[in-house]
């Protein structure tokens, strides 16, 4: 009898050691409304009142905006001048690469352009390129942000390669972005009359206060023997430097605009405007183009009609649309909900069709 028992005993163990494992192991989530998806939702039911009411409010606002938006774009006045190939001379029309590369050969040369109506001040002056990847992924990552914020960091030129150094040290600012740094020069007349050219608050606030350091200044900068772009004053700190700001911020698209400056006096219609060009940056070796534009600007930002007329295709596209509804609800309505519309009531052998 003990030994029944026993076994009897041991086989009642083994049963609660098997349940507790089973336990243990159990792979059942603990429950919960979020797991069980049991929580509180909201399920529209698009019937065709609500969609064509929809398209109808969305056509409705559309269309005035996009029209609103194309009205102030055309108020922007801009010009827009190409001039990497006017500027290069006759004798080297065939081989603009030599005329870039000669430091000998003078680079400057004179555009006239017309004003074709008020501009009123200020008047925004942009240097766009055209055909330059500023967002090459090997480009971008040649800087240092770390050096240009903070003194200290001088020696953070670990993704700068090749500007990283010189046989006297760190350069400062280090990278290709830094070296490539634009250096067109423009100079404004009228009537024999120099036109002003205001630089200064052409950068991002946010990059003046915190991401150049007031106490870091340029050292051994264009001092190798490839000279990529503008050279930098020593004396300056880079939070002054603004031209250096606006060009550090890298462009997502291969043609692009950058501020140059802002002519703080209003441009009367038709006057002729003498601009002394030094056409020193090297586009030619790229195919790159080359455009000086002067530009007013309205509520909506500079001249762009993109956004105007996209408003106005989907608005366009949403009424259309809802007429489309509203005919097809008119001439073949369809009551809601209906169940005979359900391949599997409309199939006699009970089966999909």
């Amino acid at each position: 009898m003990d030994t029944n028992g026993a076994t009897t005993s041991s086989t009642a163990g083994g049963g609660s050691t098997s349940k507790s494992s089973s336990k243990k192991h159990s792979r059942k989530p603990i429950y919960s409304r979020f797991t069980q998806q049991e929580l509180p939702a909201c399920k529209p039911i698009l019937t065709p009142g609500l969609v064509i009411a929809t398209f109808t409010i969305i056509g409705i606002i559309f269309i005035p905006l996009g029209l609103v938006s194309l009205s102030a774009s055309e108020k922007v006045v801009e010009i827009v001048d190409r001039y990497d190939e006017s500027c290069v001379p006759s004798n080297y029309s065939n081989d603009k690469l030599k005329f870039i590369q000669n430091p000998s050969i003078n680079k400057s040369c004179v555009r006239t352009l017309t004003v074709p109506k008020l501009m009123k001040s200020p008047v925004f002056i942009y240097y766009q390129l055209d055909n330059y990847y500023q967002n090459h992924r090997r480009y971008v990552k040649s800087r240092s942000d770390k050096q240009l914020r903070s003194v200290s960091d001088e020696k953070s030129t670990t993704d700068c390669s090749p500007e990283d150094k010189t046989v006297d040290g760190p350069i400062v600012p280090c990278g290709l972005v830094a070296w490539s740094l634009f250096n067109d020069t423009y100079w404004f007349s009228v009537n024999s009359k120099t036109i002003e050219v205001n630089k200064h608050d052409i950068a991002w606030k946010s990059d003046k206060e915190h991401k150049f350091g007031s106490n870091v200044y340029p050292k051994n900068f264009q001092s190798g023997g490839l000279i990529g772009g503008a050279k930098l004053n020593s004396s300056v700190p880079l939070s002054k430097q603004e031209d250096l700001m606006v060009w550090m911020r890298t462009a997502a698209l291969p043609t692009f605009r950058k501020l140059y400056g802002k002519i703080e006096q209003d441009l009367q219609a038709n006057e002729k405007i003498q601009v002394v060009i030094q056409n020193n940056y090297n586009t030619y070796s790229f195919s790159g183009k080359k455009k000086l534009v002067l530009s007013t600007t309205s509520w909506i930002g500079g001249k762009n009609d993109f956004l105007g007329i996209a408003y106005i295709i989907v608005g366009g596209l949403c009424l259309f649309l809802a007429v489309c509804f509203i005919l097809l609800y008119v001439i073949k309505p369809r009551p809601l909900g209906d169940p005979s519309y359900l391949s599997w009531n409309r199939s006699p052998a009970g089966h999909p069709n």
